[in-house]
């Protein structure tokens, strides 16, 4: 029974809905024969924001200004209406009154809908509720809107329309354009931050012949003039080197990844990030550029370095903490890796901690997969986790007392990475043999490995300086500093599935 009444509610909203749609048409043919078609204006002149007037009333009172925006509510049709504005910035009161626009316009002011487009102009003033508004002398519609607002737009029942019309997500929650202009302006310090310290912004091939710079699964598509299979970018790494070998000595690239990988709240297919490369230094100049830039940023948007994330308060001042691999797991896990020294001997420390191993990873692996299990969720506050095994760093540099490990760290945040970083193996010929260990994994089914870069060897054996390398990703980022749970919820168009799907 309740299904047939929920068919029966559908069937009524669809209808109304059909009534509404031709409605607004017929209101838009109206004003077409009348030779007043909205979609004929080319432009509209506008002088001031929502956000200057309300934020500085005493300087615009009973000054003429120009706004434009979407009519989001409209109040009383007898011989003055109260309707409200929204632009980009906020919200601000229209005052309209038939004496002042002549009753013809007035008429027709009446006829506009929530959500069509209009330019106002007139006189800044405050009402006898004390509520700033706009006392109008002139109106012009500029676009007309054929379709309804959502009324309550969280309660839609496609859980996911936000993500799938985000231009309605925009219109109707402010707190979601505040998202997006939090990311715009964590972005722009993040360049400013870079720039000031002689950073060169640089840009690198998103269609690569060979997918390197990471551990990651590639998108392939095909290049149709060349004949050949060509791989979107998992990372711009071995690009932005090849610059250091040049004499570049510090560049970095701000944009678009892409990796063929599963989808969480955590990961989307296609993610923005951010890599740095500087010459004469290493993975510790590194810690020290990461936590500066990330805290300034805090600062400079948020205006403070201690921040809530998901219930949880989080304090971002420097100087972070530092803690081995190793001293992480046995932290965490109990499990000492400074006495085991054989694969054999790591996979049955790991089988006693309950994990189920597969395969004959090497010691240094079963290391890497005990920090996932049981160290990485307990690392909330800012910590650099240093020295990871070799096994896991096929690009970076050997420590000089222990070789069986790198000088690599990634940062976490909430229990989650949030970048990752090295001392840049500048050997060539050591580069060589991790690269053929990668293409023996690859060979034997792992999609992730890394392939042969042969002309990134040529470019090595001219001579890459020490180097420090960083990678950041923006969208956890900005996750982090909105508090957003979901990457979705930062990403203006995320990967969706499609409906018919």
């Amino acid at each position: 029974m309740s299904e047939i009444i929920e068919n029966n509610n559908e069937q009524n909203e669809q209808q109304d809905l059909s009534e509404i749609l031709q409605v607004r048409r017929n209101k838009l043919y109206e004003l077409q024969k009348e030779g007043k078609d909205p979609f004929h204006i080319v432009k509209y002149d506008v002088t001031h924001r929502t956000n200057q007037i309300l934020s500085d009333f005493e300087g615009y009172e009973n000054k003429n200004v120009s706004l434009a925006g979407r009519l989001m509510s409209k109040r009383g049709m007898g011989k003055s209406s109260f309707c409200d504005l929204q632009d980009r910035d906020g919200r601000i009161q229209l005052y309209v009154r038939i004496n002042d626009i002549g009753q013809e316009e007035y008429e027709n002011f009446k006829k506009l809908d929530i959500g069509d487009i209009i330019g106002v102009t007139g006189k800044v003033f405050k009402t006898r509720m004390g509520e700033i508004s706009i006392h109008v002398d002139s109106y012009t519609l500029l676009s007309k809107s054929l379709r309804p607002l959502p009324e309550k737009f969280h309660g839609l029942k496609d859980p996911d329309a936000r993500y799938r019309q985000r231009y309605l997500d925009l219109i109707v929650n402010p707190d979601v354009k505040a998202t997006f202009i939090q990311r715009s302006k964590i972005i722009a310090a993040i360049r400013r931050f870079l720039d000031n310290r002689d950073f060169l912004e640089v840009d690198t091939p998103i269609l690569n012949t060979i997918p390197g710079g990471a551990t990651a699964r590639p998108f392939i598509t095909h290049h149709n003039t060349l004949d050949i299979d060509m791989y979107l970018r998992i990372a711009p790494e071995l690009y932005l080197k090849r610059l250091i070998v040049g004499g570049l000595e510090r560049v970095y690239e701000l944009g678009r990844m892409f990796r063929n990988e599963g989808m969480s709240i955590k990961h989307n297919p296609e993610f923005s990030m951010m890599e740095v490369y500087q010459a004469y230094t290493d993975y510790h100049g590194m810690m020290e550029l990461a936590e500066s830039l990330i805290s300034t940023v805090a600062r400079e948007v948020l205006g403070t370095m201690k921040i809530e994330y998901q219930g949880q308060d989080i304090d971002l001042t420097p100087p972070w903490t530092r803690i081995t691999m190793t001293e992480a797991v046995l932290k965490y896990a109990g499990v000492d890796f400074d006495e085991i020294k054989t694969d054999e001997e790591a996979i049955n420390a790991a089988k006693a901690k309950g994990m189920d191993i597969e395969g004959n990873p090497a010691r240094g692996e079963v290391l890497s997969m005990m920090f996932e299990e049981f160290a990485e969720p307990n690392l909330i506050q800012p910590t650099f986790v240093i020295d990871y095994p070799v096994e896991v760093s096929p690009l970076t540099k050997r420590k000089p007392d222990k070789p069986e490990l790198t000088e690599r760290f990634e940062l976490f945040i909430t229990g989650r990475e949030f970048g990752n970083a090295y001392s840049e193996l500048n050997d060539p010929i050591d580069q060589k043999e991790r690269f053929l260990e990668q293409v023996k994994k690859r060979e034997a089914g792992d999609e992730e490995a890394n392939m042969m870069d042969e002309d990134f060897l040529l470019a090595l054996e001219h001579g890459l300086p020490p180097t420090g390398g960083l990678g950041i990703g923006i969208d956890r980022l900005v996750m982090l500093l909105t508090d957003s749970f979901s990457i979705k919820d930062v990403l203006l168009f995320p990967t969706m599935k499609p409906k018919d799907k």
